[in-house]
C-alpha cells in the first residue's frame, strides 16, 4: 500500500536504484500474496509458527479476519480478476454487523496456543470479534476502489460518533471520539463502545471519508478529484487548501452514480483527467460533473 508513494519519492530524489529495487520488492510481494495469501473466498491472515493457516475456511476459529482484506485491496491486490470483489462481499457476508464491521469471525471460545492473546479475551471483545474500530476503514477505503460507495458510506456511518449520539443510552461513550472499539455480536454488550481515544480511527476514517469517499486526494502531481458516493446523493461541496491553494470544489451526481468523472472544469475550463495540477493563484474554483 505504501509502497508506490516510496517508489515516487525515490525517483523525485533521483535515487533511481532504490525506485527500482521497491518496485522490485512489490512485485515479489505481490506474487506471494497471490500465491499463498489467499483462501477460496478472501485473504489469509497468516501463517502461524506450526506452519499452518491463520484465517482459512475450515479453521475451528477466526475463519475470517478483516485486516488483510482492506490492506491487499489498498494494495492493488485482486483487483485484476475480481477477487477483490468476491473479498469484500465475504467480509459484508461475515464480518458486517448493524455496529460496524467486526475483526473476525466466528469468535475465539477458548485459548489458543497457536493464537496467543486474541484468544484470551472474551468473544466479542477486543481482537476476538469486537467491532476494532481502526481497521473499519481500510475496508470502506477497499469498497471505493471497486466502486462501491453505498457500502463505503454505510460503514463509514456505523462507527461514527455523529450517527451513533442517536443510540447514546447503548453506546456509552464521548459523542465526539472515536473508541478504540465497539462490542461484537458474542458480547454480553453489544453495540457498547469502550476505550475512547486510545485509537488511530480518528484519522483513518478522516482519510477514508475525504480522501476516497468525497475522493479528493493529494498525489505528487496535483489533487486528485475522484468520488465514490452513495448513489442517493445530489452531490457535495467542499473547500480544500492543498500547496497554499484554497479549492473551491462543487461535485454533482445527476445521474445518481457512485463513481465516475464526465468532466471537470477548473475556473470555467475543462481539463482532461481528474488530476488538477498545482495552481500559483490564492483560489481556484473546480466545478465536478458525475455520471
Amino acid at each position: 500500500t505504501a509502497g508506490p508513494d516510496f517508489v515516487e519519492m525515490a525517483k523525485k530524489m533521483n535515487k533511481n536504484d532504490l525506485a527500482k529495487k521497491a518496485e522490485s520488492e512489490l512485485k515479489k510481494m505481490k506474487k506471494a500474496v497471490n500465491e499463498a495469501g489467499r483462501d477460496d473466498e478472501w485473504f489469509l491472515r497468516a501463517y502461524d509458527y506450526y506452519g499452518d493457516k491463520v484465517g482459512a475456511k475450515g479453521n475451528e476459529y477466526a475463519e475470517i479476519f478483516i485486516e488483510s482484506q482492506g490492506f491487499c485491496i489498498m494494495g492493488g491486490i485482486g483487483l485484476e480478476d475480481g477477487f477483490a470483489e468476491k473479498t469484500l462481499d465475504s467480509v459484508n457476508k461475515r464480518l458486517n454487523t448493524e455496529h460496524g464491521l467486526m475483526i473476525l469471525n466466528p469468535t475465539i471460545k477458548k485459548y489458543q496456543i497457536n493464537l496467543g492473546e486474541v484468544s484470551s479475551y472474551p468473544p466479542g471483545y477486543k481482537e476476538n470479534g469486537a467491532i476494532f474500530c481502526h481497521n473499519n476503514p481500510w475496508i470502506m477505503i477497499g469498497e471505493t476502489i471497486v466502486g462501491n460507495g453505498d457500502r463505503a458510506f454505510e460503514y463509514y456511518r456505523k462507527i461514527a460518533p455523529a450517527y451513533r449520539e442517536e443510540i447514546s443510552d447503548l453506546h456509552r461513550t464521548e459523542p465526539y471520539v472515536y473508541s478504540q472499539m465497539i462490542a461484537g455480536e458474542d458480547a454480553a454488550s453489544f453495540g457498547e463502545a469502550k476505550n475512547s481515544w486510545l485509537t488511530g480511527t480518528a484519522a483513518w476514517n478522516f482519510v477514508a471519508i475525504t480522501q476516497w469517499i468525497l475522493g479528493i486526494r493529494p498525489e505528487f502531481k496535483g489533487l486528485t478529484i475522484d468520488p465514490c458516493i452513495p448513489k442517493d446523493w445530489d452531490g457535495f461541496k467542499v473547500q480544500r487548501k492543498f500547496r497554499g491553494c484554497k479549492f473551491e470544489i462543487e461535485v454533482k451526481n445527476p445521474d445518481h452514480v457512485s463513481k465516475g468523472v464526465k468532466k471537470i472544469l477548473v475556473d470555467g475550463k475543462k481539463i482532461e483527467g481528474q488530476i488538477i495540477k498545482n495552481f500559483d493563484q490564492d483560489k481556484v474554483k473546480v466545478e465536478v460533473l458525475m455520471g
